[in-house]
């Protein structure tokens, strides 16, 4: 197996195998069977990436470089690099995860529903490691297409409205984006990410100075709601609320890294002087989305959209760490992207797990669960720990950070940062203690079963990651010490007059 290949084997085999999925006999059984095998067989070939990753190499790796489209001039270029490395292998480690948790609770049109979360599962890959920015927009709209599917038929009540919802917001947000693309084609002649970088970086773009805020808004707009950044949230609570278990799973565990990854890789790696004037109100809508996130969540009686309001609020923290133009902001940033994709899919996992024997989310339906089942609470407890950052568990790792670079860039925007961690703390403690502890009042909730072995398998993965990324955090971190400092000198080089002295201390040249 060579270098160039590794990334199209990845990226392609799970839709290879949905193929075979869909053409395959519908005995239900097997098709579980099948879909679990073959995103195994994906994690375990991704695993390829890290082990052969040169962490002090700069620039892409693994590259795949052909013409696709010869007239315009459209290439199939795909290539990782440190910020793009883990969240490949996020997407590869969940997915199994996914197909375990939804062994039972999907019943009907299995075949249809398994084939959609392979496909997804290419899509979101071909995000990561697309160079081509045509091609990127492909996959980042092949993205929509199953995740509304998903939602929209194996849904709760409301599904309907809410893929449509989220699909009208994310299609719409993406075609300015599209828009700044085209425009960025016409100057340069390429689509490619490096080609245009360079062209950027040494000036040979015309009316590039006139265009820099329009086309920083583009890409902006299109990433800021699939994040979602405050104030273009209102469609995510509804999308996980109705979405299935395995749908809420990716939607918060890989989905809303599409768009802080785009912030990062774009708008600061594309356009890093703009980046710089535009930070204070970005910043000012990442604190506001932090705060706000968490105060909501605290009200909220549905356990699944509590679940849901602690994405914007830690996502919040990853806009806020990419814009503080630090290298422990950035850091922090993309691990925060790591540790919320593994906590707070494993909660989606966890209430979807007590939705299946109960059939509501509502609050007030529980009390007292770690009296029948004991390890489930266990499970969540261990979880609930991790989303609100205890030392030595992985959520801890990535707010320290971001508040570290936060705190270099802005002693107000580090406290007012600082405090959603206080009442992330609030709501998670406070739910728990309503859902597990205290006598059994409601007498449904006497016998109800504790975790089975297959639900055990889904969740001790999430679990121990949360320990090993919370104590052994520089083998996340390392690999992504190139990467993420080509982009903060590049942007200490370039960037207006006016950055925090903080910045001084990250040295080095551009990409």
């Amino acid at each position: 197996m060579t270098d160039a290949l590794i990334l199209t084997l990845v990226v392609f085999l799970p839709f290879a195998g949905a193929l075979i999925l869909l053409i395959g006999p519908r005995g239900n059984d097997n098709l579980r069977w099948g879909a679990l095998t073959i995103s195994v067989v994906e994690f375990v070939l991704s695993l390829f990436l890290p082990a052969r990753f040169q962490r002090h190499a700069a620039g892409f790796q693994f590259q795949t470089d052909a013409v696709w489209i010869p007239n315009p001039n459209i290439h199939y270029h795909l290539g990782i690099d440190g910020i793009s490395l883990w969240l490949v292998l996020l997407t590869t480690f969940l997915m199994p995860l996914c197909v375990l948790i939804s062994w039972r609770s999907v019943h009907d049109r299995v075949k249809e529903f398994f084939v959609l979360m392979l496909v997804l599962e290419t899509a979101m890959i071909g995000v990561f490691v697309a160079l081509d920015m045509f091609l990127f927009y492909v996959f980042w709209e092949a993205t929509l297409v199953p995740m509304a599917l998903l939602i929209g038929i194996w849904g709760h009540e409301r599904r309907v409205y809410a893929a449509v919802k989220f699909f009208l917001f994310t299609m719409i947000a993406s075609v300015f984006m599209l828009a700044a693309i085209i425009w960025l084609y016409t100057k340069t002649g390429s689509f490619d990410y490096t080609v245009i970088h360079n062209a950027i970086s040494s000036g040979q773009v015309p009316n590039f100075a006139a265009a820099s805020l329009w086309l920083f808004l583009g890409f902006f707009i299109a990433f800021a709601v699939k994040v979602p950044l405050f104030p273009l949230h209102t469609w995510l609570p509804d999308a996980h609320v109705e979405a299935p278990t395995a749908g809420s799973v990716l939607l918060a565990g890989v989905l809303l890294k599409l768009g802080t990854y785009g912030l990062l890789r774009f708008n600061v790696g594309l356009f890093p002087a703009e980046a710089r004037r535009q930070a204070p109100w970005i910043i000012a809508l990442a604190l506001i989305g932090i705060i706000y996130g968490a105060l909501v969540a605290m009200v909220q009686p549905n356990l699944k959209k509590l679940v849901a309001y602690s994405s914007i609020s830690h996502l919040g923290f990853c806009v806020l760490g990419i814009f503080t133009f630090t290298v422990a902001g950035t850091d922090g940033a993309i691990y925060q992207m790591l540790s919320h994709g593994v906590s707070t899919g494993a909660l989606f996992m966890l209430v979807g797990i007590i939705y299946e024997r109960r059939h509501t989310f509502d609050l007030t339906e529980f009390g007292g669960l770690a009296t029948p089942m004991p390890v489930y609470a266990t499970f969540f407890l261990v979880i609930t720990l991790s989303s609100i950052g205890l030392p030595l568990l992985n959520g801890f790792v990535g707010e320290f950070l971001v508040l570290s670079g936060s705190f270099q860039a802005s002693m107000v925007a580090g406290i007012l940062a600082a405090t959603g961690v206080i009442w992330s703390a609030c709501y998670m403690l406070w739910m728990y203690q309503r859902v597990f502890y205290g006598a059994v009042n409601n007498p449904a909730n006497a016998a109800l079963p504790d975790l089975s072995a297959r639900e055990s398998i889904a969740l001790w993965p999430t679990a121990v990651m949360a320990v090993i990324m919370g104590v052994a955090s520089p083998l996340w971190i390392r690999p992504m010490e190139v990467a993420v400092q080509q982009t903060i000198p590049h942007l200490t080089a370039t960037a207006s007059v006016g950055s925090p002295s903080s910045h001084s201390n990250t040295g080095g040249g551009g990409r």
